[in-house]
């Protein structure tokens, strides 16, 4: 008797364990989804960004950032929209520019930030002198070239001077790049400067 009540129990915990399971991977799918569908929207936002000649277009009502420049690196296939704001919540969806900097395109130092394990992953296999192209929301377009990458700890100097005559673009991101837990102070820092060539 308490045998077929064990198998009862068991049987009924096996359920229960593929019922959580299942619900744990359609919640996974829907998260894919949204961000695939996000990617849509930001690109539409952009494409209509590029036609109104500059203006902000929101991807969806109720967002606090929009798209405010394309990315390309050809060398790598890297081609990202960066969004404003260096938040959070923009950088779930795509790197981030940070307000504090120079607008992309101006004078001045301007600052990227990223993901180390999603859309900054390629800056691990970034090398000197390498091409970066931004197209601003006026469709214009700027070259750059990779002029120094180094590693700095933010709790013991700060990384960046925003403080330049002269155009630069700076793409932060969280270091080392196999690191298992998120955060800490290092960071790895990609400077490129105006490509006159191009």
């Amino acid at each position: 008797m308490q045998i077929r009540r064990l198998k009862g129990w068991t049987g009924l915990f096996c359920c229960l364990l593929l019922l959580l399971a299942l619900h744990q991977l359609g919640s996974a799918g829907l998260i894919v989804a949204k961000a695939r569908f996000a990617q849509v929207l930001i690109g539409g936002a952009w494409h209509r960004t590029l036609q109104s000649g500059g203006a902000v277009v929101k991807p969806w009502p109720w967002a606090d950032t929009w798209p405010v420049a394309r990315l390309e690196v050809p060398r790598l296939s890297v081609d990202l929209l960066v969004l404003w704001g260096a938040q959070g919540n923009s950088l779930a969806f795509a790197p981030g520019y940070e307000p504090a900097s120079a607008i992309p395109g101006h004078s001045g130092v301007t600052v990227i930030g990223g993901h180390r394990d999603t859309h900054f992953e390629f800056l691990r296999d970034i090398e000197l002198n390498t091409l970066l192209r931004m197209q601003l929301p006026s469709g214009e377009n700027v070259s750059y070239r990779v002029s120094d990458m180094h590693v700095v700890d933010i709790d013991q100097n700060p990384y960046l001077s925003l403080n330049s005559e002269s155009s630069a673009l700076i793409l932060v991101t969280c270091y080392p790049f196999d690191a298992l837990l998120p955060g800490g102070p290092l960071r790895y820092v990609v400077t490129a400067i105006t490509d006159i060539q191009h």
